[in-house]
């Protein structure tokens, strides 16, 4: 009682009037992180997608040599072959989470130079970098390549070059000194697209200056920046929601969409893409201001973006319901959505948080029932 005090008895009458019995929700319910955020200034957002240049390294060599022993001066070619340059290969593995891994340009190492005395060089290491399962490969123009949906499954991005033969492999009954060697052949030179294909279970999707970044604090240990001016998040970020019953809800918090952004507007069709990779969608919005023309500009950006992405399950979240003139605009956003698909909040004092979380749970369970949140699919457009 002592927080709607301070919220006044309009966010009392907000909190009572979303109030229901768990039982008739799911059985499980938030729990509070154990351990304490981080106190760095360091804020680490979610990769999903990555433009590489994948280099394979480079065959090894053969080498000429004439073997000279003692009293044997004459004793032969022995040059020996080059090694095989290494591959660029990516794995799928439950064990990362985003492509923090990838860099933008990915070596192999060279493969060793041959030596005398019939000695060859040594085989490059491949160079194996770990994936999430879901992640898809594409060209540099947008070409389908390959889906990593199992683990282990691998893709070779860049093949490394063949070694180079000495000259003792050039030796035949006519020419039984040969002078010849071959150089190792180049590795491979190709450009990817590398993108996660699902990113999070519930994306929060809104204007600038909504309250995203703080409703992702407030239910999750995630830091996203918070500052009172626009485009404060530039790149994704993930928070974990802990449940009772062991479960774990991916949330993101989205960049911000603005009139336009269909068009580029923004870099709206780079924050779009976000979008899509989440199997539900939080539309947040600022009940101090006009949340329903709001919502109707979220909801037209993301269908003239994809269309297939409005058929997607959404929650609306009205968001500051602490001030004063949200009293007003929360009826209406009822009014226009049905009051089982609203939900005001106060990610700022933690008003009403519990009752959304418990309507993601039923949601997630829900969709987990019929395999659409490990199994969602990005929607080509």
């Amino acid at each position: 009682m002592t927080l709607f005090r301070k919220l006044g008895p309009f966010a009392r009458k907000i909190a009572s009037s979303y109030t229901r019995p768990t039982s008739t929700w799911v059985d499980a319910v938030p729990l509070r992180p154990t351990k304490r955020k981080s106190n760095t200034e360091l804020s680490k957002f979610f990769v999903d997608s990555k433009r590489v240049r994948a280099i394979g390294g480079n065959g090894g060599d053969g080498c000429i040599s004439l073997l000279q022993v003692w009293s044997n001066e004459n004793a032969g070619p022995d040059g020996g072959d080059g090694g095989n340059g290494g591959h660029v290969v990516l794995k799928a593995s439950y064990n990362v989470r985003d492509l923090h891994l990838l860099t933008s340009v990915i070596r192999a190492d060279h493969g060793e130079k041959g030596y005398n005395k019939d000695c060859h060089g040594k085989n490059a290491s491949h160079n194996i970098i770990e994936v999430p399962v879901g992640t898809v490969v594409k060209t540099a123009d947008g070409r389908f390549l390959a889906d990593l949906d199992k683990e282990g499954t691998m893709f070779v991005l860049a093949r490394g070059g063949a070694g180079g033969h000495g000259n003792h492999y050039f030796t035949t009954d006519v020419v039984q000194c040969p002078v010849v060697a071959e150089y190792g052949a180049r590795g491979e030179d190709f450009s990817y697209c590398i993108e996660v294909k699902s990113m999070a279970h519930f994306g929060l999707v809104g204007l600038p200056n909504a309250g995203k970044s703080t409703l992702l604090q407030a239910i999750s240990r995630a830091r996203p920046k918070v500052a009172p001016y626009p485009f404060t998040t530039l790149k994704p970020h993930l928070g974990m929601v802990e449940f009772s019953d062991y479960e774990q809800i991916a949330v993101a918090d989205l960049p911000g969409l603005i009139e336009g952004s269909h068009k580029n507007r923004g870099l709206g069709i780079g924050f779009l893409k976000h979008v899509e990779r989440c199997s539900c969608l939080l539309m947040v919005v600022d009940l101090s201001s006009d949340p329903i023309a709001d919502l109707a500009l979220l909801r037209r950006e993301i269908e003239l973006y994809n269309p297939q992405l409005s058929s997607r399950r959404q929650i609306v979240v009205g968001n500051k319901i602490d001030v004063k003139e949200s009293e007003e605009s929360l009826d209406l956003l009822i009014k226009s959505e049905g009051e089982s698909n609203v939900f005001g909040v106060s990610a700022k004092f933690g008003t009403n948080l519990t009752n959304l979380l418990l309507r993601m749970k039923e949601i997630y369970d829900s969709h987990l029932s019929e395999g659409d949140v490990s199994k969602q699919n990005v929607d080509e457009k």
